[in-house]
C-alpha cells in the first residue's frame, strides 16, 4: 500500500466538502426568507410567483448537474469548484442586494448552477483523491457538510429574524426590508473561504 500525507488529504477533502456545506446552505435558505422577501416584493398573494421564487433555482440546479461533469472531463476538477465557490459567492451577494423581483430570481437561478456543481462535483473530487482505504469515510464528508449547511441555514435565518422583528410577532418596516437580505448575505462568508482555500 502506498504511504499518504494524511493531513493533506484530510484538508483537501475538507475544502472540496465546503462546495456541500453551500449546497445545503443555499437550498435552505430560502424558507426562513420567504415571509420577509414576499412582503417586501409584493408577493404574498400571489401563489404562482412564490412558487417561482421557491424553485427558479432547482431549474439552475438542473442546469449545474447537467453540466457539470461535462465541464470537469475537460477543465479539471478543481476550476470548476473554483467556479462553483465563486458563483455561491456572486449568488449570495446578488440575491441579498436585488430590490427588483426579476433579478432576484436570476440571482436564485444562479445559484442553482453551484448547486448543481458542487452536488456532482465536491463528492467526485474526493472520491478520486481519497486513498482506497478511507475513500468511504472521506467521502461521506460531503453529505455531513450537506447536513451541516442545512442546520447553518436554519440557524441563521433564526438568529437574523430575531434580530429584525425584535422577539414579536408583527414585521417591522425595517425587519422586512432587511432580514431577507442579511439571510442571504450571510453565506458570502462560507462561500469566499471556499473560493480561497480552493486554489
Amino acid at each position: 500500500m502506498k504511504s499518504y500525507n494524511k493531513k493533506f488529504v484530510y484538508s483537501i477533502c475538507l475544502v472540496s466538502a465546503m462546495g456541500g456545506l453551500l449546497f445545503g446552505y443555499d437550498w435552505v435558505v430560502i424558507g426562513g426568507a420567504k415571509p420577509f422577501y414576499e412582503l417586501y416584493f409584493g408577493i404574498a398573494d400571489s401563489p404562482t410567483m412564490q412558487g417561482l421564487a421557491m424553485s427558479v433555482a432547482l431549474l439552475g440546479c438542473l442546469i449545474g448537474a447537467m453540466v457539470a461533469g461535462m465541464m470537469a472531463d475537460r477543465y479539471g476538477r478543481k476550476p470548476l469548484l473554483l467556479i462553483s465557490a465563486f458563483i455561491f459567492l456572486s449568488s449570495a451577494y446578488a440575491t441579498g442586494a436585488f430590490s427588483v423581483f426579476g433579478w432576484f430570481l436570476a440571482a436564485r437561478f444562479l445559484g442553482g448552477i453551484g448547486i448543481g456543481i458542487a452536488s456532482g462535483l465536491s463528492p467526485m473530487y474526493i472520491a478520486e483523491v481519497a486513498p482506497t482505504s478511507i475513500r468511504g469515510k472521506l467521502v461521506s464528508l460531503n453529505q455531513l457538510t450537506i447536513v451541516l449547511g442545512i442546520l447553518s441555514a436554519q440557524l441563521a435565518n433564526w438568529m437574523i429574524a430575531n434580530l429584525f422583528t425584535e422577539g414579536t410577532s408583527q414585521l417591522p418596516a425595517e425587519g422586512i426590508e432587511q432580514a431577507w437580505r442579511w439571510m442571504f448575505w450571510a453565506e458570502a462568508l462560507p462561500a469566499a473561504l471556499f473560493f480561497i482555500l480552493a486554489f
